[in-house]
């Protein structure tokens, strides 16, 4: 993902001011399921830890959801190469009209192209916040339904290829499977009444702003999700002020007109560098942004 625009100014806050009143997410059952990603190794379109990555997340969620459906395709980057590529949905009351999507990305960047050191540019990140937390969070939301089946459709959808090529500008092989989504939904006007993208919410030093494309399209979804962590205690980490604009795979959903926000920490120093390691992932910052996701599904 890509800042677009300039960092707003982040509203004050004191850490501490109110005090949480938790879920029942388990952080530390979600920072296990980050560990079991980067076992894999990196998992770039194309490589072996991406196919072992992928067939792990449908087990695991064929195991917790009602149904699992794969999309598959080839994509071909504009060097002309070809990658196998494949998003992941699972979806509990497949049935039910009225419906809620959670996505994140699932794939790794090929390089370390935010690295300070020349050398290390060509390095594969480890994604452990980028992208393994997301799926974690994700993986252990199902672990809750499991227990206590929602009252409305819920879909997780696990997104291929956002990460795989260059933001630009111009802008080319990335957003790959948000894009093919968009273009395949699962249904004909599939219009859930809304949805929130979670990436990069695993930080050790949690800080999340209100992200511009969010504020400008779809301002409702993020006052729910913002107002829902305040009555948590969660103010502190889910902060007033506004990063800029940010290239990221809500985009091609709301230009499908889908209510779609992106709840991420653009401000994590390891972000598409070899660093981006197990040891930057905190359990209580998954904990907090999956008892605000768990209550958000609950409202």
């Amino acid at each position: 993902m890509k800042v677009t625009a300039a960092l707003a100014l982040l509203g004050a806050c004191e850490r501490g001011a109110q005090t949480p009143e938790p879920g029942p997410f388990d952080g530390e059952k979600a920072l296990g399921y980050v560990r079991a990603q980067l076992d894999f190794g990196p998992r770039i379109p194309g490589t072996e830890g991406h196919r072992k990555t992928g067939d792990w997340i449908v087990q695991m969620m064929r195991e917790r959801a009602d149904t699992v459906l794969e999309q598959t395709w080839t994509h071909r980057t504009v060097k002309g190469d070809t990658l196998p590529m494949r998003n992941i949905l699972a979806r509990y009351r497949p049935d039910a009209a009225e419906r809620i999507l959670y996505v994140a990305h699932w794939d790794t960047r090929p390089t370390s192209d935010n690295a300070i050191e020349p050398e290390r540019r060509s390095l594969p990140v480890p994604g452990a916040n980028d992208g393994a937390s997301g799926v974690a969070l994700l993986i252990a939301l199902g672990d809750l339904l499991r227990q206590t089946p929602p009252t409305t459709g819920i879909d997780f959808l696990f997104t291929d290829g956002e990460d795989y090529g260059s933001f630009g500008p111009p802008e080319e092989d990335v957003l790959i499977g948000a894009k093919y989504f968009a273009e395949n939904l699962p249904s004909p006007g599939y219009r859930p009444l809304f949805a929130v993208l979670w990436d990069m919410i695993g930080d050790s030093d949690l800080q999340i702003a209100k992200e511009g494309h969010s504020v400008d399209k779809a301002p409702d979804v993020v006052e729910r999700v913002w107002r829902i962590a305040g009555d948590l205690g969660y103010s502190q980490y889910f902060n007033p002020g506004s990063w800029g604009p940010i290239t990221d795979d809500h985009l091609p959903l709301l230009a499908k007109g889908i209510p779609i926000i992106d709840v991420i920490d653009i401000a994590y120093p390891p972000h598409h560098t070899p660093d981006d390691t197990i040891d930057k992932v905190s359990a209580q910052s998954l904990k907090i942004v999956g008892d605000v996701a768990w209550a958000v599904l609950q409202r």
